[in-house]
């Protein structure tokens, strides 16, 4: 049986992406800041100081900036047993197969001689 699946993974909807953790997705997803701001809306400085932590775009401008970088592959956690929130890159489609092939390598698990 696969270990990874190609089903996106739902998103929890509550969490509210905040300027740090737009930049960690930015990163992630390896886009330049004026793509993203173009993607979600956005003025480039605005998406600047949004990231720094010096404005608040608001509820809709976020909620277009983290729809623009889900589908650039980021994965919004959403704080669990008060570890805080986070983001991860989501592996694509593309990757799963050979993902599964990797998994399977190896052959049978033997006792070891040693």
């Amino acid at each position: 049986m696969p270990l990874f699946c190609a089903g996106r993974v739902s998103q929890e909807a509550s969490l509210t992406i905040t300027g740090p953790l737009a930049h960690a997705a930015r990163a992630l997803v390896q886009w330049p800041r004026d793509h993203v701001a173009r993607l979600a809306g956005l003025d480039e400085a605005a998406l600047a100081d949004f990231e720094a932590g010096r404005a608040d775009p608001g509820d809709a401008a976020r909620a277009r900036l983290r729809h623009a970088l889900e589908e650039g592959g980021a994965h919004f956690l959403p704080d669990e047993n008060g570890l805080g929130v986070g983001v991860r890159l989501r592996f694509a489609a593309r990757d799963i197969p050979a993902i599964n092939r990797l998994e399977g390598e190896g052959g049978v698990v033997g006792s070891d001689d040693v």
